[in-house]
């Protein structure tokens, strides 16, 4: 057990135990971050497109800005007015036709 004169008296146990616990606390750390490159490809390698996005979809195109605007539309989020402002908005500046239509007809 403890034998006196051999082995790391004093505090020694202390600096093993501190030691384990941060050695351990670097295996953690190492195998989440591998974890979680590997769990979200689009995240790390291709630019991070789409990171942060709540409707980012895993290989994927991320949606343009009129997709997102009539999911919005058709989820209720925003009125017809506002769609159909934003709308022309967004094809002024893209150079696209200016006559804003509701989705789906």
């Amino acid at each position: 057990m403890f034998w006196y004169g051999h082995g790391g008296g004093g505090l020694g146990w202390l600096a093993v135990t501190v030691g384990m616990v941060l050695f351990w606390a670097l295996v953690i750390t190492v195998a989440v971050l591998i974890f979680r490159a590997l769990v979200r490809p689009g995240a790390y390698g291709r630019g991070g497109e789409g990171r942060g996005h709540p409707d980012w979809r895993p290989g994927g195109p991320a949606p343009g800005a009129e997709q997102i605007l009539a999911e919005r539309y058709a989820r209720g989020e925003i009125e017809d007015e506002e769609y159909r402002r934003r709308l022309a908005v967004l094809r002024a500046s893209h150079g696209g036709p200016t006559t804003p239509d509701a989705p789906g007809g």
